[in-house]
């Protein structure tokens, strides 16, 4: 069975996407520099990463000289609508409310609470 694809980008799609955000656009040596702040990677390495986001539609690319030039074509904001909404539908059932009473730390339990003991006895037999 194939597996499915997600909008999510893996966390090395989305360094050098988080670099193009800054950047606005720039070239493989550009979006190499900023990444390498927390991630050295190869010149390579990123190219191929970024050629990967252009075959997704999550980047523009222009010919400039010799070089390509990158831009975002998915904006933080719409990536982050993105997760948010895979979260919800994974974990919360679709639910904003309930995420953010999760959020809050009011999280309800996972398994629902049983019913009260009316009679303030506790049945042995099951124990």
């Amino acid at each position: 069975m194939p597996k499915a694809t997600r909008d999510i980008p893996p966390p090395l799609e989305l360094a050098c996407l988080k670099a193009l955000w800054s950047l606005q656009e720039g070239n493989v040596k550009d979006v190499q520099r900023v990444v390498a702040l927390s991630r050295p990677l190869a010149y390579t390495t990123i190219m191929t990463v970024l050629e990967r986001l252009v075959r997704k539609g999550k980047l523009t690319r222009r010919k400039v000289g010799r070089a390509f030039v990158y831009s975002p074509e998915a904006s933080r904001d719409a990536m982050r609508r993105v997760a948010i909404d895979e979260l919800l539908e994974g974990f919360f059932d679709g639910s904003e409310e309930d995420l953010l009473l999760f959020l809050r730390g009011g999280g309800r339990p996972s398994v629902p609470a049983p019913p009260p003991i009316e009679d303030g006895r506790i049945d042995t037999v099951l124990l």
